[in-house]
């Protein structure tokens, strides 16, 4: 088991370096010079004094070669340093601090529904035994999968708070302004999940072990969540994780459509205003819970399957 948690520790941290490694050559290769549309912002002549670029240039380090750039920016980003903000002056670590609790409270939000009402959905349809409504259930997933967040935002915003006023439409207003956001959020993400995890369950309700227990007079309530479900949520689990990446990514919809403070409108206004640090520093973070999320999924696969961990010292003794 530390053989296996150690390996994945090493990979968590491979990610994070590949993540800062390919922000950093992305940034570095955008057409145009940051430097002068940092200097030039807010200005409305757009001319800049030559002695000023040379002074913000030495100030961020680009009159550097790329390679120590490079060096020294990932030097400083292990301390937990991404230098300050262009549009703010603030610095970068604590704009990204100040904005992510509400994004963490809407991602995980999001995450709970589509984990609960996707999981609820697979186990309701392939547990009925009724045709029609198994059809019904099943068509379900790919509907919410196909269905563009934006407009589903926008859907919503229009029935629940413009017709029916039951929720507010915009802003950070307690849970009643979480509620819209972190469905429209959810829709797509628990879609994913129940299409996975039908998929398993009614593969596994075809597994040996399965008819081995029906034949022990097990009952079948207790066969399709202790048998079947348990060996069919590591696919699941596994989608689960990797969503998590995307749902912090569809947060910069999200927080724009209900106008939402966090990390997606952050990303948006730094993108806008060229604001490379700022960018940078949120690409990491948003790699780090990306990271520390699927972390923690490794870490539960040996208690639902003890046999990863075996299988993975036996592939590292053949290594």
């Amino acid at each position: 088991m530390r053989r296996y948690v150690i390996k994945r520790l090493a990979q968590a941290v491979g990610v994070l370096w590949a993540a800062y490694t390919v922000s950093f050559l992305v940034l570095d290769f955008l057409p145009g010079d940051p430097v002068t549309a940092m200097a030039s912002a807010g200005m409305d002549s757009g001319q800049v004094d030559p002695a000023q670029l040379a002074a913000l240039r030495h100030e961020y380090g680009f009159d550097k070669p790329v390679l120590a750039q490079y060096a020294d920016y990932l030097g400083r980003a292990v301390r937990g340093d991404f230098g300050d903000a262009i549009s703010t002056g603030r610095p970068v670590a604590s704009t990204v601090a100040d904005a992510l609790p509400q994004t963490l409270q809407l991602t995980g939000t999001a995450l709970l529904l589509a984990v609960v009402f996707g999981a609820g959905l697979a186990v309701v349809a392939t547990y009925t035994s009724q045709r029609w409504l198994r059809q019904f259930l099943l068509s379900l997933p790919p509907l919410g999968v196909s269905v563009p967040t934006f407009w589903v935002g926008l859907l919503l915003v229009e029935t629940f708070s413009f017709r029916l006023e039951w929720f507010p439409a915009f802003g950070n207003d307690g849970f009643q302004g979480l509620v819209l956001p972190a469905v429209t959020l959810a829709i797509p993400t628990g879609a994913q999940v129940a299409q996975v995890l039908a998929k398993s369950l009614l593969t596994a309700l075809d597994q040996a072990y399965v008819e081995t227990a029906r034949a022990k007079g097990a009952g079948r309530w207790r066969v399709h969540l202790r048998h079947a479900l348990r060996n069919a949520s590591l696919p699941a689990l596994t989608v689960v994780g990797l969503l998590v990446g995307q749902l912090v990514a569809g947060s910069v919809v999200v927080e724009t459509v209900f106008s939402r403070d966090g990390l997606g409108r952050v990303t948006a206004a730094a993108v806008t205003s060229q604001d490379i640090p700022l960018v940078q520093g949120v690409v990491v973070f948003g790699a780090l819970i990306f990271v520390a999320t699927n972390l923690l999924v490794d870490l539960v696969y040996p208690l639902l399957d003890p046999r990863i961990v075996v299988a993975s010292d036996r592939g590292a003794s053949f290594a």
